[in-house]
């Protein structure tokens, strides 16, 4: 083929502009955060595929709340089908999905699946992609990267994040995925897809795109990687910048922009003398075009995803900064004015600056759209697993109209005093979203931490363009908790209405819960929705109790726990910190003046045999590391030789396990040896269990 027309075929291919639908103009839309601001053309719905327990058959009937989605075994198959019955040790066969008419998988998630896939396409006879089902659930472009100069370090981070993989394979006619495999096995799987409207142009994906778009995908895995420095903001214009000082119980306007016109970025700064109390009091209000209410009404560290205090992370929509600068990158368009505005329901003074960067915007009486972020918050929950009076559904958009779903962030304090995932963990519950005229949920999940694409309760601080746990106190999932999601591949659009809830299921009843919420998305005018006005009580801080004590339940069941001051002979060198994260109120931080020094804690086994002995520690900036002995033999914790204790940014509970193996009964001699000098090392309690 000639080098001109190669050339041409590949824009066109390629193109994130109009025309058909393409691997590449999907690729493009993962970095185009302009094309949220309207309602898509070509028109489609987004719906997902899961392992969701199918007893949930009759919203808030009795099996509503059922939670049998993937561990095997289920009193019904966990798939759209059953296709062909397993046989002795002939696997069985079970229908994923089947999805008629032009479309597009956009997500794929899962925390675990064993067994095969069959994946094909229109009308192919020969399977796309045949081969393990993790491999394809969360990397589906790795099969076909041979000989396109694309590398799985290319997608890692971008394409592929955390449990989830955004990797868009368009279709013209079907898409269908046969799971191969024994139904006892785990099969945790989300399949995201597009259906587009009939007559919708759109060209089936084969693995030669890969190669025809190799310098989009690595352009869009670049972009995304470095969002901060790199992104592709269109407006050449002049940051409009304020600044204004807002008294207590005062409202200040702080910006008024004439239209048509948008705003491409956003960056907010707030200074006061208790940070973290003005961002969660200090309201953030934009309003376009004279409507009476805000389109969007939030706390202004809540609006960023980032509560309470600042919790730095990088991604597409928002960055918080480790200096308390933050970043919007929605992009927020009016047709005759837009105002910004800030409400002081704190009782200190505050002073917030910042900019936006204003872009021409040609407002479309038939599919332009506001952007609104309405934010929500439910205190003195009680969080359960009882599904009788215990878990429950909270609303986190319910409205009518036409708009289009882009993002979700929660920001939660969990007082659950058992210190182990199992045990404290608050995010059983399924996210449960009816568009239009759903009967049953078009996006029903499989738990709220697989919504914002992880699994299995980690406590891990992470961020990705799409998802992220920039906040998780601990231990385990104790504590201050925040996770986002933003739907910029996998919008949800709405013609007629929404209702968006997510289940507050946990594994251990738990009093005190808080639970803040925003569901951002875009509307036309004319769209309500059930927001009311947060209260004085919604905005205020919940703090966690002054003290706490460690309970033996679930992971933690049959542990006897102590306070490691407790069995430390000497005080020397060691600093005592109080704070609701530590057991008792307190703990004690040890920094020892050289390498090598060692501090001993003294254990007492009341029996000859094994045991498990977990031991708490407070990460932090500049925290220490230190090594481990039993005895004067070494031992290892989380099966490493050495433990550290720092982290970027807050100060943590984390626990750190070892299984000690032929203990005598008596006293024994758990020796710290540091391997840093001047570096603090927290040590808060130690909880053993014979085995």
């Amino acid at each position: 083929m000639p080098y001109k027309i190669c050339f041409v075929m590949c824009l066109i291919s390629c193109a994130a502009a109009a025309g058909p639908v393409t691997t590449g103009s999907l690729v493009n839309e993962m970095v185009d955060m302009h094309r949220l601001a309207s309602f898509p053309e070509p028109a489609y719905e987004t719906v997902q595929f899961s392992s969701y327990d199918r007893l949930s058959s009759v919203p808030g009937g009795e099996h509503w709340f059922a939670n049998s989605d993937g561990f095997g075994r289920e009193r019904i198959p966990n798939f759209e089908a059953v296709l062909e019955e397993p046989g002795g040790e002939k696997p069985g066969e079970y229908l994923m999905c089947d999805i008629e008419g032009p479309g597009a998988i956009v997500r794929l998630w899962t925390a675990r699946i064993e067994g095969s896939v069959r994946v094909y396409l229109d009308d192919a006879e020969e399977p796309l992609y045949e081969g393990p089902a993790e491999k394809f659930f969360l990397h589906p472009y790795d099969s076909f990267l041979e000989g396109t100069g694309l590398t799985r370090e290319t997608l890692e981070g971008s394409f592929y994040q955390r449990n989830a993989a955004y990797a868009p394979l368009p279709f013209a006619k079907r898409c269908r995925i046969v799971w191969i495999g024994k139904i006892a096995g785990t099969h945790f799987y989300e399949i995201q897809a597009r259906k587009y409207e009939p007559g919708a142009e759109v060209v089936t994906f084969t693995p030669q795109d890969l190669k025809t778009c190799a310098k989009d995908i690595r352009r869009v895995a670049g972009l995304l990687a470095d969002v901060d420095r790199e992104w592709p903001y269109r407006s050449k214009a002049k940051p409009e910048e304020f600044s204004v000082e807002i008294e207590p119980g005062k409202t200040a306007e702080a910006l008024l922009l004439e239209g048509p016109g948008a705003i491409e970025r956003l960056v907010l700064r707030v200074d006061a003398p208790d940070i973290e109390r003005a961002l969660r009091q200090t309201l953030l209000y934009v309003q376009c075009d004279r409507h009476p209410w805000p389109q969007v009404q939030s706390p202004v560290g809540d609006f960023f995803g980032a509560a309470p205090g600042i919790n730095p992370y990088t991604s597409v929509p928002f960055t918080v900064a480790s200096d308390g600068t933050m970043t919007c990158r929605y992009v927020m368009p009016y047709e005759r004015t837009l105002r910004i505005l800030f409400e002081n329901r704190g009782a200190e003074k505050v002073a917030v600056s910042g900019s936006v960067l204003p872009t021409e915007y040609t407002w479309d009486e038939n599919s332009s759209m506001h952007f609104r972020a309405r934010w929500r918050a439910d205190h003195d929950l009680v969080a359960s697993k009882y599904r009788e009076m215990g878990v429950q559904d909270l609303p986190f958009l319910l409205g009518r109209g036409k708009g289009v779903y882009v993002g979700t962030a929660v920001m939660l304090l969990n007082p659950n005093n058992v210190p182990t995932p199992w045990g404290n963990w608050w995010g059983e519950g399924d996210e449960k979203i009816f568009v239009d005229d759903d009967v049953q949920p078009s996006t029903f999940g499989t738990g709220s931490e697989d919504y914002f694409n992880y699994a299995w309760s980690a406590n891990d601080h992470f961020h990705f363009p799409y998802c992220g746990q920039p906040r998780n106190d601990g231990p385990a999932n104790r504590g201050f908790v925040v996770n986002f999601r933003w739907h910029v591949l996998d919008p949800l659009p709405f013609k007629n209405s929404i209702a968006f809830y997510m289940e507050l299921f946990s594994h251990d009843r738990t009093p005190d819960f808080s639970y803040a919420r925003i569901g951002y998305h875009y509307a036309r005018p004319g769209f309500v929705d059930d927001h009311i006005a947060p209260t004085n009580e919604d905005l205020r801080v919940p703090e966690l109790p002054a003290t706490w004590e460690p309970l033996a339940k679930f992971g933690a069941a049959r542990f006897e726990f102590q306070p490691c001051e407790d069995l430390i002979e000497t005080s020397k060198d060691l600093v005592q910190v109080k704070g609701g994260l530590w057991q008792g109120g307190n703990m004690i931080v040890w920094t020892p003046k050289k390498s090598g020094e060692q501090l001993k804690l003294n254990l007492q086994f009341p029996d000859d045999g094994a045991y498990s002995v977990m031991l708490a520690g407070a990460l932090q900036p500049e925290g220490g590391s230190f090594r481990a002995e039993i005895d004067g033999a070494a031992m290892q914790f989380n099966g490493r030789d050495s433990v550290s204790l720092a982290t970027p940014h807050h100060l943590l509970s984390r626990i750190f396990s070892t299984r000690l193996k032929d203990m005598k009964e008596g006293a024994h001699a758990l020796t710290l040896i540091a391997l840093e000098a001047g570096k603090p090392i927290g040590l808060d309690f130690l909880g053993i269990k014979s085995d």
